[in-house]
C-alpha cells in the first residue's frame, strides 16, 4: 500500500476544501497553508498536551513560509471547553492584531478544534480556520464538517457555529505519541461509521482491530476512508437539517454518559457505549433484527471500548433531556436497523426513558 498522502475533497454549499491525510505532514504545514490562501498572519491554538510535542514544529514551518505567527495554549480537556477559555482565545487573537485576512490554525484534538473553530467563526464576524487534528477521533470526525462549539454548564456543545475549514491536515505520525486510551477513543467513531454506512469496515474492525502500531500507510487508508464516509453525509446536508443527523448515531445516550461522568470519560468511549445501548433497545423493541446488538457489542469489545455504563437510568435520562438534539417534547434518535443502515425516529421523552431503561 502506498505511503503517499491521500486527499479527500469535501464539497458543501458554503465552502469546498481538501482533507489531506498522510505521514509526517506537520513539517509541511507552512507550505500547505500558504497554498491554501493569501493570509497575512497565522494564529495557532493548541493545548497543554499537544503544544509541547508539536507547536514549535508547526510555528517554525509557518514562519519559514513567511507568516507572522503567534499562538495561544489552553488547558487540555473537555472541562476547559467553556466560555472562559473561549474568551481567552479571542482576547489572544485580538492582542495578536489578527485581521479578516488572517487564519486560525487549530492544532490538537476535538476540544481544540471546536474552540478554535468557534473563535474563528466569531472573531470579526468570521475569519478562516485550518484544522490540524492530532488525535484519531479528531482526524476521522470533528475536524471535518464545520461544527464548532463550546460547552455550557447545562450541556455539551450548546453554543457554537458552522464554519467549514479552509483545509484539514491530518498527520498520522501524531497518533504514535497518543496515550493508548486516547488512541482507542477514536475507534468509537470509526465503529459508528461502520454501523452507519459500511458493513465491510465493521467486519474488518471486528476481526482485525485498528492498532496504534499499524503500518502508517494502513492508518492513512483507514483515516481517509472514514473521512470519505463523513464527507458524503456532510456534503448532502451541511447544517444537519436531515441526513447529517444520522452521524449522531450513539450520541444521544453517549453524550448523556459523557456529561454524567463530568467529562472524565472520552467522547469515543461514550459514543461506543451509547451505540451499544441504543442497539440493544432497538432490538428489544423490534426495530432491528435479532443478533445485531451482539455483533455491535463484539466489535466494540474488540476495540477495547465499553459496551455499557453503570450510570443510573435516571441520571442518563436527565442528561439526555438537556442535549441539543432535543426537539420540543422529544428527541430525534438515530436507530441502527442493521449493520450499515440506520433510521431516524422522533421519540417522545417518555419513549426515550423507556429506551434508556431497555438499554
Amino acid at each position: 500500500m502506498s505511503t503517499s498522502t491521500q486527499t479527500v475533497h469535501v464539497h458543501t454549499t458554503s465552502r469546498d476544501y481538501d482533507v489531506l491525510v498522510g505521514n509526517n505532514l506537520l513539517a509541511q504545514t507552512g507550505a500547505l497553508v500558504r497554498k491554501a490562501g493569501a493570509f497575512d498572519a497565522a494564529f495557532v491554538v493548541s493545548d497543554t498536551n499537544v503544544a509541547p510535542l508539536y507547536l514549535d514544529r508547526v510555528r517554525t514551518s509557518l514562519e519559514a513560509a513567511g507568516f507572522a505567527t503567534q499562538s495561544a495554549v489552553v488547558e487540555a480537556g473537555e472541562r476547559h471547553k467553556n466560555l472562559a477559555t473561549f474568551g481567552t482565545i479571542l482576547e489572544g487573537m485580538a492582542r495578536a492584531g489578527l485581521t479578516r485576512d488572517s487564519v486560525v490554525i487549530a492544532l490538537g484534538g476535538g476540544v481544540v478544534g471546536d474552540m478554535a473553530g468557534f473563535a474563528a467563526a466569531s472573531y470579526m464576524r468570521g475569519i478562516q480556520v485550518i484544522q490540524v487534528p492530532t488525535t484519531l477521533l479528531s482526524m476521522v470526525d470533528s475536524s471535518v464538517g464545520g461544527k464548532t462549539a463550546i460547552d455550557l454548564s447545562c450541556g455539551k456543545n450548546l453554543v457554537g457555529a458552522f464554519l467549514q475549514p479552509t483545509l484539514v491536515i491530518a498527520d498520522v505520525s501524531c497518533l504514535m505519541t497518543l496515550e493508548h486510551e486516547v488512541f482507542i477513543d477514536g475507534l468509537g467513531e470509526i465503529v459508528k461509521h461502520g454501523v452507519l454506512a459500511d458493513e465491510e469496515l465493521f467486519d474488518q474492525l471486528t476481526h482485525s482491530p485498528l492498532r496504534q502500531d499499524s503500518d502508517p500507510s494502513y492508518l492513512v487508508h483507514v483515516v481517509a476512508h472514514n473521512v470519505s464516509i463523513k464527507r458524503d453525509v456532510v456534503g448532502a446536508d451541511e447544517q444537519e437539517h436531515g441526513v447529517r443527523q444520522t452521524l449522531n448515531l450513539g450520541h444521544t445516550i453517549g453524550h448523556a454518559i459523557e456529561a454524567a461522568s463530568g467529562y472524565t470519560l472520552g467522547h469515543g468511549h461514550c459514543v461506543a457505549a451509547g451505540l451499544c445501548c441504543v442497539s440493544r433497545a432497538a432490538e428489544k423493541l423490534g426495530w432491528a433484527p435479532a443478533g445485531m446488538s451482539a455483533r455491535i457489542d463484539a466489535c466494540v469489545t474488540a476495540q477495547g471500548l465499553p459496551t455499557t455504563t453503570d450510570i443510573s437510568t435516571g441520571e442518563l435520562f436527565a442528561q439526555a433531556t438537556h442535549d441539543k438534539k432535543r426537539h420540543g417534547s422529544g428527541v430525534n434518535l438515530v436507530v441502527p436497523t442493521g449493520i450499515g443502515s440506520v433510521e431516524m425516529r422522533h421519540v417522545s421523552l417518555d419513549e426515550l426513558a423507556q429506551i434508556i431503561e431497555l438499554s
